[in-house]
Formats: structure tokens, sequence, C-alpha cells
């Protein structure tokens, strides 16, 4: 149960006194320095610089601090001229994935897919707001008043949400999503239970042979986690276009040409949207087409590439279901101007996504694929989905987590004339013998 984030503990008060002299001694270091002659120095020179001026500052304020404390006032001034702050120790943690600051007294993280509420504070909202505006002037940003909200990449490759007053009531938010460096694999997936290993082989195969599939689940359930592993069944031989909003991927293959949307400028000109990213994608030669995550209007310009010799892109939704993802592409399709009858858009879908793979993130921070299905056709109520694979949930661990088993329905699915035609073998009993965890 997570405590009232309201409530100062004493060892929070003492942090947030220290987080306000660390802010006062970072002003009147800001203030001493030549800000001329800072812009002709550089790396360690500059280090050094700083860490020169702060020890005039704290001798000058006859502060008695223990060898520690002095070196850990060091390092944070450091941090806070150089870095994020109080969030560097965060960002240094390869466990945590997302870091949630709720304002200056309440900072979240989600560790291996828990919530919970760290030791970081801030001296004040005026601390979290030079925080921000160093992060969003870093990727040539801005976030003030007239433009309360931004959202965008740090070079890292880690997402960065920001809302600050008048959107957000109670000061300025910031979210900051993530993602592992190293490139994860099916066998990592395997080992960590987010699939059985029947779920593995009729995946891998299936991108070999070209079908063509959407990945749903909510935010955080992990579906670019497991387009990316999927990625290493493509043969090195394909030339994959790469399409996002914000650059996440980090595909196994030698042959990948990368776009990344771009906003508009400050005179509202200059953007480059998602559609326009996969307009272009099709005069680049590209075998598959994958884009990050579908959103808007470009769900029509993306079907109309599988459908038209661009067999095998991928891609992800939001969504809760299979069903519902099936329904939200529609709905995008609708957005994109044109006023195709139903019948057409679903059939154009069907004919384009071979299977929908639906991943969950479950009680405990547990991910899992909990239904594999095959688009069969379409009417005019829906499609008709048969399920292949599927996850039983089981009641929780002694951890809290959910526990459960992958299973076969002991459907045949009809995309297996295809992975012979492209030569792919596959084991036929997976689909009949039950995946037990």
């Amino acid at each position: 149960m997570i405590r009232n984030a309201r409530q100062s503990t004493p060892a929070q008060v003492a942090e947030t006194e220290y987080q306000a002299l660390k802010t006062a001694i970072h002003t009147e270091l800001v203030e001493s320095l030549d800000l001329a002659a800072v812009g002709q120095i550089h790396g360690d020179q500059m280090r050094a610089e700083v860490r020169e001026l702060t020890g005039d500052v704290i001798k000058a304020r006859r502060l008695k601090l223990t060898p520690d404390q002095l070196e850990r006032l060091y390092t944070d001034i450091d941090n806070e001229v150089f870095g994020l702050g109080p969030l560097e120790a965060l960002m240094a943690d390869p466990t945590i994935s997302d870091i949630l600051v709720n304002g200056a007294q309440e900072v979240y993280v989600e560790r291996r897919g828990r919530m919970e509420k760290s030791d970081v504070v801030f001296a004040d909202d005026d601390h979290v707001m030079r925080i921000i505006q160093r992060i969003v002037a870093r990727i040539s940003r801005r976030v003030d008043e007239v433009s309360p909200l931004v959202d965008a990449r740090l070079p890292d490759g880690s997402r960065v949400n920001a809302v600050i007053p008048p959107l957000a009531l109670d000061g300025p938010k910031l979210s900051i999503r993530r993602f592992a460096k190293d490139r994860l694999h099916l066998d990592e997936l395997l080992e960590g239970q987010s699939l059985s290993s029947a779920m593995s082989a009729f995946l891998e195969a299936a991108v070999a042979a070209r079908v063509s599939f959407m990945i749903s689940g909510g935010t955080g359930a992990g579906k670019t986690t497991l387009l990316n592993a999927l990625s290493g069944a493509i043969p090195d031989d394909e030339r994959i276009v790469t399409i996002e909003d914000s650059a996440e991927l980090l595909l196994q293959n030698p042959h990948v040409v990368r776009m990344e949307t771009r906003p508009a400028n400050s005179e509202g000109t200059g953007e480059f949207t998602q559609r326009d990213l996969v307009k272009n994608s099709l005069r680049m030669r590209p075998d598959r087409i994958i884009v990050g995550e579908v959103r808007g209007p470009e769900a029509l310009d993306m079907l109309q590439a599988m459908n038209t010799g661009h067999e095998g892109s991928l891609t992800t939704i939001h969504a809760n279901d299979a069903r519902d993802a099936l329904a939200r592409l529609e709905m995008m399709v609708a957005m994109s101007g044109f006023e195709l009858p139903v019948n057409v858009v679903r059939n154009y879908v069907a004919a384009g996504i071979g299977l929908v793979v639906h991943v969950a993130r479950l009680k405990g921070g547990v991910r899992r694929i909990t239904r594999i299905a095959e688009i069969v056709s379409s009417t005019a109520d829906g499609y008709v989905l048969e399920d292949v694979f599927r996850f039983r949930q089981q009641g929780l661990d002694e951890q809290g987590a959910a526990r459960g088993e992958f299973y076969a329905t002991g459907y045949t699915p009809r995309c297996l004339e295809r992975f012979a035609d492209a030569g792919v073998e596959i084991n036929t009993s997976l689909f009949t013998r039950l995946e037990g965890e």
C-alpha cells in the first residue's frame, strides 16, 4: 500500500531542507559564474571550475559538513549545473523504468513492474520547474504559459512529458519513461515467463513468413519490448523502415531506416506527422514498414502498405483487447477523411492484418501475452477471430503477482499455409497440446 504522499516524514523534512540549501548555493554559484567564459570552457575543466567555486561558496557560508556530506553536496551541485538535479540518481538506476514527479515532495518510480515512492524530493515547485526547463532546452523545445505541455525524447531515448500551470493545477508535473539500452530477445521474454515456448515459436514463424500483425495492449504492457524482440526473426536481407512519434524501437536488424515525427515550430509550421512519414516510406523501397504505434489517420496508409506488397509489416496499438484494437483501428481509418463504408474498411483490415497479439500488465507488474488471435474474415457484425493461444490467470503468488498458465486452444491457424509457401517449418503439435507454466 502506498502511503499518503502528502505526509512528510522527518527524513523527508531534512531532505527538503538540504535541497533548499543546495538550491541556494546553486543560485549563488550561477551568479558567480562568468557566463561568457563558461561558453569557452569544456568538459572536465568546466566541472573543476564549478567545484572550485562551490567550495568557495561553502567556505563563505561557514557550513559545518562531514566529509561525506561535503562530497554529496559537491556531487549534487554538479548534477544541478550539468544534469537533472535530484533525478540524476534515478536516471542512473537501470532497474527503474518510469520516473513520475507529481510535485516537489512527490516523486514515484516504477521498479521491476511495481510502483513505489522514492526518497527524492525537490526544494520547491520552482526547483522542479528549473529541471523541466533544462530538459526541454536540451531538445530545443520550450514550455511556458503559452505552451504549457511538452512531449519529447531525451538523447538517451527516454520519453519525457511535462505539464505545467495553468494546465497542471498543483504545480509542474514531469513523467519520464525510460527504456532498456540492451535489446531484449525472445529467449529473455521466455525466461521472464511473458509467453510460452509454443507462442514464441509461432510468432517467430509468423514474422519470418511475412504475416502482418498488430500488437495491442495498455500503457506499459510491453508492446514495444515484444516488437523489438520479434524483429530478430526478420531476415537480415530485408530493408525495414520504422516510423515513430518518439523513437523507442531497438531493432535487431542490420538494414533499418529510422524516422521520427516532428512537431510544429513556434510559427506553427514544419510539422511532419506519422501519416506524412508512412506516405514517404513507400518511396523508400521498404520490404517491411513498422509503425511504432498507430494512433491516427496514418492507419489507412499503413493498411494500404500491408495490402500492396509490404506484407510482414508490424505495428502496436493501445487497446484493452484484440477486438477493441480492431474497433480502434476502424475509428482511426475514419479519421483519414475518406468516407469509406464500414464493410470496405473491415475487408481491408482483415486482408492486411493476419494476427492480433494482445499483451497485458497484470497484478504485481508482470507482463504476459494473454491472447494470440487470427483474423479469419470480416462480416457486417465485425470480425471472425479464432484464438490460437491464451493465458489463463489462476490467482496470485506469494509476492502478490498474477500467476497462471498459457495454453493452446486447439485451433489450427490458416496462416500455416503461408508458412509452407515461405518455407518456414513449424511443429503443428504446438497447437494441440496444453502449455503449462
